[in-house]
């Protein structure tokens, strides 16, 4: 008998699609801090967790062209101020009813009021089971005060240090 034998050849994925896209802002703080460090890409490889050395490459890539990308907006006179304004616009006087519907949601997906979960199933938001729970503490509620005063806890030091440092690291990025 004679049977056709053919080669099979393992499957080969090119692309994350889960990845596609995401800013990676973490991982390029930790390339920033491990290149204080050490410069050999492999030991960079490892410190920031990616699988080769080549995503050790793009993600410097990403960074200077992130810096360069936006050295360019400024230099055009693209801000958020700019992007902000041109949605507006388009929201009052677009020609068409759905244009402008269009740039009310993405102002409303900008602050995060774009989802809207029925609270009838879930009981009403946090806010009016707090006001219930207040109420029925109290018997009546005192009026609504205009601020909330939040009183942080003492940071530790070594908390504070890192903080500063990663502040640090930040500003680097852009500048």
């Amino acid at each position: 008998m004679n049977i056709n034998k053919t080669k099979l050849r393992p499957v080969i994925y090119t692309t994350d699609s889960w990845r596609r896209g995401a800013p990676q802002t973490t991982q390029q703080v930790f390339l920033l801090r491990a290149l204080r460090i050490t410069q050999d890409p492999k030991e960079l490889r490892k410190m920031i967790g990616v699988r080769t050395v080549a995503e050790v490459y793009r993600t410097l890539d990403k960074l200077a062209i992130r810096k360069e990308y936006h050295a360019a907006l400024a230099r055009n006179g693209i801000s958020f101020d700019f992007l902000v304004d041109g949605i507006k616009k388009e929201a009052e006087g677009g020609e068409k009813s759905a244009d402008r519907i269009k740039a009310f949601q993405i102002l409303l997906k900008s602050i995060g009021l774009d989802k809207y979960d029925d609270t009838a199933a879930s009981g009403g938001t946090w806010e009016e089971e707090l006001l219930k729970s207040m109420e029925a503490k109290n018997g009546a509620l005192s009026p609504t005060p205009t601020h909330y005063e939040v009183i942080e806890p003492p940071k530790p030091e070594r908390v504070k240090k890192a903080q500063e440092e990663d502040e640090e690291i930040m500003k680097g990025i852009y500048e």
